[in-house]
């Protein structure tokens, strides 16, 4: 058997976010796979524009991919005790296009945050805005890395031993729902 198809959904468009960050640690930690990192560079949901010009096709290669991975990790921080716009605006997207795009699809989500408690209030508004997509969204703890500027070293690598093994632990259950 081939190795899976890993799509990671980071909810920053920054390249060093911490949220890419730990992405990466989560794709290293679910094991061999090919993994394709989203971009989240879309316009403004604007219902005359979906009229006038359709989904753009940024989006559509976003929902293709959702469509065609094997499992998902999304990892967003948590924006003035909410998601991100651009976290938003994709899933705001991605109900637009035809078919369901994540109707059962495995998906795991985490957060990195340089507050205390980790993006924790996003998150849970993230898994409130992904509930009309219908994923099949792991339960098991929330992974909230707080003050993670603290918790990288200069490579981008995890250094907190508690959240790699939160991480491992859901990262091992998610491979198990995609063998």
């Amino acid at each position: 058997m081939s190795d899976p198809t890993l799509l990671t959904i980071s909810g920053s468009l920054r390249r060093n976010s911490y949220n890419r960050m730990l992405l990466k640690e989560a794709a290293a930690a679910f094991g061999p796979a090919r993994v394709i990192e989203a971009d989240l560079r879309f316009p403004l949901y604007d219902a005359d524009q979906e009229e006038a010009e359709g989904v753009p096709g940024e989006v559509s290669v976003l929902a293709e991919q959702i469509r065609t991975a094997d499992a998902v990790v999304i990892s967003s921080p948590e924006y003035n005790k909410g998601i991100s716009g651009v976290m938003k605006n994709a899933l705001d997207w991605v109900s637009r296009v035809k078919g369901p795009v994540f109707k059962d699809k495995p998906t795991v989500v985490m957060s990195a945050n340089a507050g205390r408690t980790g993006g924790e209030t996003g998150q849970f508004m993230l898994l409130s805005c992904l509930v009309p997509l219908q994923p099949m969204v792991l339960p098991g703890p929330l992974l909230c890395v707080a003050g993670a500027g603290d918790e990288f070293d200069e490579a981008g690598a995890l250094t907190n031993e508690r959240y790699r093994n939160v991480l491992a632990k859901r990262m091992e259950a998610l491979r198990a729902l995609v063998a």
